[in-house]
């Protein structure tokens, strides 16, 4: 089994982290929290990522590793890491805002990956209202600290190389990607309000006594 990798100080991008989906155009596909993470080339944790994929390659495919991988490495759907500039947004057909520059490793589970908070302790996962709470603070563009697997696929679809996203923390925050959520206070104006209706307490009804009936005095059967 490969070793757990610790990055730090590393960009979130893509982050699915409140609620596991699975993917758009394949509706059998197991839901997973996932995320982007991204850091420059020379990132020493990279370098660590990178040689423990080649560590645990050689330990499983021999002499052959070398070839395997350089199979993995031509198409980006066989591997979990890479260069920013073959992330593509389709709408700019340009590298999505972040990742130029950059190498990225796309890390996901399908259990919720621990959540770790500032004080380094890990948040408890069977809260759902604390889990998510610390979820929300992590959006696009923020510094993370992650911990992440390595590990090597080779089964009916194939041979390839993916990654489980173990740990995650808050780092800083950051320029957040993407445009954001506009500013649109200016085309409002107050509101007027009217006058809040009156409601008087209703009249109590009068209930005066009764009148008293008269009984008079029955007039004698026999008067003469």
């Amino acid at each position: 089994m490969s070793e757990i990798i610790y990055l730090t100080r590393v960009r979130l991008s893509f982050p699915t982290l409140i609620e596991p989906k699975g993917a758009i155009n394949d509706p059998n596909a197991k839901v997973k929290y996932s995320a982007d993470l991204l850091m420059e080339p020379s990132h020493k944790d990279f370098v660590k990522f990178m040689s423990e994929v080649h560590r645990t390659a050689g330990d499983k495919w021999g002499g052959d590793a070398e070839n395997v991988l350089n199979m993995i490495n031509i198409d980006r759907k066989l591997r979990c890491y890479g260069k920013g500039e073959e992330r593509i947004d389709k709408k700019t057909f340009k590298p999505y805002v972040g990742y130029e520059g950059n190498v990225y490793i796309s890390a996901s589970r399908e259990l919720a990956p621990q959540m770790i908070g500032g004080d380094g302790n890990t948040i408890d996962g069977t809260n759902a209202i604390a889990y998510r709470a610390a979820a929300r603070t992590l959006y696009g563009g923020c510094s993370v600290n992650a911990a992440v697997r390595p590990w090597l696929q080779e089964n009916k679809h194939g041979r390839g190389v993916r990654c489980d996203l173990v740990a995650i923390q808050f780092c800083e925050d950051g320029e957040a990607f993407g445009e954001g959520n506009a500013d649109v206070s200016g085309m409002f104006t107050p509101v007027a309000t009217s006058a809040a209706p009156q409601f008087g307490a209703p009249a109590a009804p009068q209930f005066g006594a009764p009148a008293a009936p008269q009984w008079g005095m029955p007039t004698p059967p026999f008067a003469t």
